[in-house]
């Protein structure tokens, strides 16, 4: 690999990859601190943040903001997610000085400007009216929010109406000023990049911020349980999910070889059996999250209100035999496809830039790929299939959106399991 890191006396961290033939580089600032860290009263603040971000600076107005970058061909785009935020250029290889400019000009300097404000603030909440209106992605919100029980890490990255209503420039001021900080900062840079040149440019405009601690955050505690609620829909949605690993977890790899076998890809037990040999389903996925110190495994699918407990009942067999007799054809497969996944982000910039500063974030260094590869080779069959049996063992949370009246309840859930 060509991983450079630097780490200044300030605490800011720069990591860059020079990927040879590239003429394009991809530049990231990473903020160490997302949805999790809020307290009630800031419940949507990151995410409402990453849209002020582009609003304006005392240098640059939103609209020039816009147009600078896109006159050099570049484009700028931001992230909000549980436990970090990320603020993303893509331009020439000439050009990443002004990339970096720009994104500490966001960062540093914006103004949010009250009229600016009040009109994102409206954008917002026109996006959680949409979230209302989409069950696919209100089912995983719901799910979120069961299996953390009045914890932030399980409420919505965006926020709620009540709350996002309510925000105002000193209370974004008073949150940019305690967490972002040089010390919580990575800046990450892929793509056609020279290491000396963008450590220069990040000391040169992010050195100087003040001391910012990395947010302390209670432990997260998998609570699971039930929510449904009856939408006059021709599918029923559901998420039935149970705890899983943390990044760091021995069973990382294993957890995610399991999740692939299940229901992956076109090949898996869920959509062989659920889709293709009984119809029952015209999406269903498996999923496997983590976190730095939790996870969420499960699956999710969508249905008629009929099918749905034939659906759920299939579905739990083929997981819990999955622990049994899940096969070397399988393991194979899902260990091939989790390489050219890992293979295909370190063809693109973008996705290189993100997956340096996350790993050096979450394990303090960027993981060489190689390291990875003998990790996933090294699995057996016990192993994947122990993993397995781990994560269906905790208390199952069940989220449905529709017809849901066929729905499982945990307790439901939890009996499938146990008599297979």
């Amino acid at each position: 690999m060509t991983i450079e890191l630097t780490k200044l006396p300030s605490g800011l961290r720069i990591v860059t990859d020079h990927m040879p033939g590239l003429e394009t580089a991809a530049i990231a600032v990473h903020v160490g601190v997302g949805s999790r860290h809020e307290s009630e009263r800031e419940h949507g603040l990151s995410h409402l943040l990453e849209h002020m971000a582009f609003k304006g600076t005392r240098r640059r107005s939103a609209r020039a903001i816009a147009e600078e970058i896109e006159s050099a061909g570049g484009d700028l785009n931001a992230a909000t997610s549980t436990e970090q935020t990320a603020y993303y250029a893509r331009v020439l290889a000439e050009d990443t000085d002004l990339a970096l400019d720009i994104l500490a000009d966001i960062l540093i300097d914006s103004t949010f400007d009250r009229d600016e404000l009040e009109r994102e603030k409206s954008v917002i909440l026109q996006e959680i009216g949409s979230i209302e209106d989409t069950p696919d992605d209100l089912v995983f919100d719901m799910f979120g929010e069961t299996a953390y029980a009045d914890q932030p890490i399980g409420r919505r990255i965006i926020g709620t109406a009540k709350r996002v209503a309510s925000f105002d420039p000193p209370s974004i001021h008073s949150y940019l000023k305690r967490h972002y900080g040089a010390e919580t900062i990575i800046v990450s840079a892929a793509g056609a990049v020279d290491h000396a040149k963008i450590v220069d440019e990040a000391r040169a405009r992010f050195e100087h911020l003040p001391f910012a601690a990395h947010p302390q955050t209670p432990p997260a505690r998998y609570t699971g349980g039930d929510i449904r609620l009856k939408r006059r829909f021709e599918q029923a949605h559901i998420v039935i999910g149970f705890e899983g690993v943390s990044y760091t977890d021995d069973d990382q790899y294993a957890a995610h070889v399991f999740a692939n076998v299940v229901g992956g890809g076109m090949s898996s037990r869920l959509f062989q059996e659920v889709r293709e040999k009984r119809g029952l389903a015209y999406t269903i996925h498996s999923f496997n999250w983590s976190y730095s110190d939790t996870g969420l495994f499960g699956f999710y699918a969508a249905s008629g209100g009929r099918e749905l407990a034939e659906l759920v009942s299939v579905s739990l067999d083929c997981l819990a035999q999955a622990t049994q007799t899940l096969d070397e054809a399988e393991l194979g497969r899902a260990k091939a496809q989790m390489k050219v996944s890992l293979l295909t982000a370190l063809e693109s910039s973008s996705a290189r830039a993100e997956q340096i500063a996350r790993q050096l974030a979450v394990f303090g260094r960027v993981i060489p790929r190689a390291e990875i590869i003998e990790k996933i080779d090294a699995l057996t069959i016990d192993e994947v299939r122990a993993a397995g049996g781990r994560l269906l063992r905790s208390v199952p949370t069940v989220a449905a959106i529709g017809p849901v009246a066929k729905a499982p309840s945990p307790a439901a859930v939890a009996a499938r399991l146990g008599a297979m």
